[in-house]
């Protein structure tokens, strides 16, 4: 894949980093709560550094997700929290790292290896997909981005919901494949050949080897990171 097909323009593509927080990738938080795998969350944090770095080096947007709820929970709807209690992982519940999934928790913030820096933006979504009751699609406008690159957590819920409106609002997609995880491993292939059926309805699919090559080759960044 040639650097034109991954970023055309870099003033015009950002890296979407998706949900990489304490409480997804981190002992105590909500997902190992639930019972999942966090070591598979935690294999990816490598990739998303060196996505970031290449994202950075080239000029390209940074936008961060972070995945929870107000701390009254009114912006959890009852059956979101319903699916959380029977997953064995309440929101709101007392946990290692704080109220699960609750905004301002330790639980709620980012893995250190993938802090923001200053000047990159920061989402904080109620739902799993980025763009529900957020401000990203204005910002995505105002920023005049029109290709989004994708990683993060996980590949099957807040990849994927995320992904789709993105491709319904006309963004160009790529996800970076093994920069995601799902919560079970038989799960990982399927979400991703999902994403190529139809020609590449979900747009297209590349490996962090492809994508870190092809934008390091694009020219320097002249901007800094405020």
């Amino acid at each position: 894949m040639t650097p034109d097909a991954i970023a055309p323009d870099a003033a015009t593509t950002a890296l979407l980093v998706i949900d990489m927080q304490r409480d997804f990738c981190s002992p105590g938080g909500y997902a190992d709560q639930a019972g999942l795998d966090i070591a598979r969350m935690r294999a990816v944090v490598a990739q998303v550094q060196r996505l970031l770095a290449a994202a950075r080096g080239a000029g390209l947007h940074v936008v961060h997700t972070r995945e929870g709820h107000l701390p009254d929970l009114s912006d959890c709807p009852p059956a979101k929290l319903a699916r959380s209690i029977a997953a064995g992982a309440p929101i709101g519940s007392a946990g290692p790292l704080g109220r699960l999934l609750v905004r301002g928790e330790q639980g709620h913030d980012f893995v250190p290896e993938l802090r923001p820096l200053a000047g990159e933006h920061v989402i904080d979504k109620p739902g799993y997909g980025a763009f529900h009751r957020t401000t990203l699609g204005p910002l995505l406008e105002a920023l005049g981005v029109r290709r989004l690159i994708l990683c993060g957590v996980t590949t099957e819920v807040c990849v994927h919901s995320t992904l789709r409106e993105a491709v319904d609002r006309g963004f160009e997609c790529l996800t970076v494949g093994d920069a995601t995880a799902a919560s079970r491993p038989a799960l990982q292939a399927p979400a991703l050949a999902m994403i190529g059926v139809e020609g590449g309805i979900f747009g297209g699919l590349c490996d962090t080897e492809t994508c870190v090559a092809a934008l390091d080759a694009l020219p320097r960044a002249r901007r800094e990171v405020a």
